[in-house]
């Protein structure tokens, strides 16, 4: 039953993790700093798109829960409740990416030798990107709708088309080719942004034919029940404090690695990170496979049975992590092929990360199944604590340690600090031992 769920919705996100390695390909061709530039913008990105993926958790969390109870009115609130607040965030964040992104971008190369010149590509291409992030966040808001209903197929359909349509666009736009501008970076950004309203347009037309249960009329859209939707967004800033800390933490680990070096060292971990990538869909598979199971479960208040399913769950996660370090393994030779335009360099980086990546894919899938056991009851207070106590405590401090106080290079540097995500493990399975999450949340 849960790969029935995770496997469709895996697959989506592989190929959208693979169109993405083909523009990092693509990129590459046009060298370290280009590569670099791309990257740097995509580590900006990289928090909104966690802000809205919370977002879209936290409404899944009832949604499920409404699904497993009947309750099509329910679903609707929390449907509304994903695009209203997602609208807004996308409409400021748009502003701030196209006005001046440049100060941003700096704090991602602070000490880099090659600095000025990625931050100007940076800038070029978050500028122009900056027009998705509106139809990114209706499709995602539609598409995760319906992955928590169980209707899995349709997104990763229509995930198929955008991406098609991305890649072409790249192949035409990147370099110039069938007679089109050759725009290099530019020209990326503007292939996921027409990718990105065709895949809305899409998700649209398929809700006003098929009227899922959580689907609204454009007349009704604002029509929302204050209480609930308080009650949502209260959990919502539980999970996005949780995840900021986390995603905040990252961020300052690729700032601070990043000034190990050249544009090498961005290029490398970039290049790593983007096949590494392909693995990481089985975290959004297993989240997904968990909260509609277990959602539905709980929704139809059959707690006894959803404490089976958790044990099911977990260990089925952990599983699934040793089969992903074996394929991250093998993927190591996809480096020299796909990535044959960076330096050599560049390339053992990204062999060495991906190495490091792969060893820790077991710890990493098991604690994202623990944070989707305690967030599909509503326990979000599980996860402010784990981020942000070890983030913040021990993650951040440490990396500066081995910053300032090391010659380590930023591949051993990364492997060092992740140790830290066992610590998380024990914490969790203490918390989730409670069993905060064994909620009903629809009566």
């Amino acid at each position: 039953m849960a790969l029935s769920i995770a496997i469709p919705v895996m697959l989506q996100q592989l190929i959208q993790n693979l169109v993405s390695l083909i523009d990092n390909f693509m990129v590459a061709g046009l060298g370290d700093i280009s590569m670099s530039g791309v990257n740097i913008a995509g580590q900006i990105n990289f928090v909104f798109l966690v802000l809205i993926t919370g977002l879209c958790t936290t409404g899944g969390i009832f949604m499920s829960q409404y699904n497993g109870a009947k309750d099509s009115e329910g679903m609707q609130q929390a449907f509304r409740f994903k695009l209203i607040v997602g609208l807004l965030c996308a409409i400021i964040y748009t502003a701030v990416c196209y006005v001046n992104p440049a100060p941003l971008l700096c704090l991602m190369v602070h000490g880099n030798e090659n600095a000025q010149e990625i931050v100007v590509v940076g800038t070029d291409y978050m500028r122009a990107v900056s027009w998705s992030w509106i139809p990114m966040v209706v499709s995602l808001a539609i598409g995760s709708s319906l992955r928590e209903i169980d209707k899995v197929k349709p997104p990763l359909m229509i995930s198929v088309c955008a991406t098609i349509v991305n890649t072409v666009l790249n192949y035409f736009l990147i370099y110039g080719n069938c007679g089109f501008p050759r725009l290099e970076v530019v020209g990326a950004a503007f292939a996921t942004v027409v990718a990105r309203i065709f895949e809305m347009v899409i998700f649209i037309v398929y809700i006003y034919k098929v009227k899922p249960p959580f689907f609204v009329r454009l007349c009704d859209f604002f029509n929302v029940r204050i209480k609930l939707f308080f009650t949502i967004l209260v959990k919502f800033a539980m999970i996005l404090i949780s995840e900021m800390c986390w995603v905040m933490s990252e961020t300052i680990t690729t700032a601070l690695y990043n000034s190990r070096g050249g544009a090498d060292v961005v290029s490398g971990m970039a290049a790593g990170f983007a096949i590494t990538n392909l693995i990481f869909v089985a975290f959004t598979g297993v989240h997904t496979a968990t909260g509609v199971i277990l959602g539905g479960t709980l929704g139809a208040n059959r707690l006894e049975e959803a404490r089976n399913q958790r044990r099911w769950l977990q260990n089925g996660a952990l599983v699934l992590g040793f089969f992903a370090t074996g394929i991250g393994c093998l993927s190591t030779v996809l480096i020299p092929l796909v990535f044959a335009n960076l330096s050599l360099a560049s390339r053992n980086i990204a062999r060495g990360l991906l190495l490091v990546n792969s060893v820790y894919m077991p710890s990493w899938i098991y604690v994202n199944s623990q944070f989707a056991i305690s967030r599909v009851g509503g326990d979000t207070i599980m996860g402010v604590i784990v981020d942000v106590g070890i983030n913040a405590l021990m993650v951040i401090p440490g990396m500066f340690a081995l910053t300032y106080l090391t010659n380590l290079e930023p591949v051993i540097m990364y492997a060092i600090i992740k140790l830290t995500d066992f610590l998380k493990i024990f914490v969790a399975g203490i918390w989730l031992k409670k069993e905060r999450w064994l909620k009903c949340l629809t009566q």
